[in-house]
């Protein structure tokens, strides 16, 4: 048994399928790595109830807010028609 292990063919198969392991468990922990990146994000609707709260307790002053509003709308807006053209498409 030793002997035929250490033949050609059966040392092709051998590194071949450890190749095949290693490269199965990088795209794994690749893929892991990435679906985190993207649910880390947080939405605008609830970066806009951040804001709002921060506005209610006094910590941002109405312009302030209503700045942070304005760029966060647009994204509300995008983030919306995003939405709709996954769900049509």
């Amino acid at each position: 048994m030793a002997e035929f292990l250490r033949s050609t063919p059966a040392q092709a198969v051998i590194w071949t399928a450890v190749l095949v392991a290693i490269s199965a468990v990088a795209i794994y922990f690749a893929l892991g790595f990435r679906g985190s990146q993207q649910d880390d994000r947080t939405s605008a609707s609830d970066l806009l109830s951040e804001f709002r709260d921060l506005h209610d307790s006094g910590d941002l002053s109405r312009a302030e807010f209503q700045k942070i509003k304005s760029v966060l709308g647009e994204k509300l807006h995008d983030e919306a028609g995003s939405k709709n053209a996954d769900q049509t498409g």
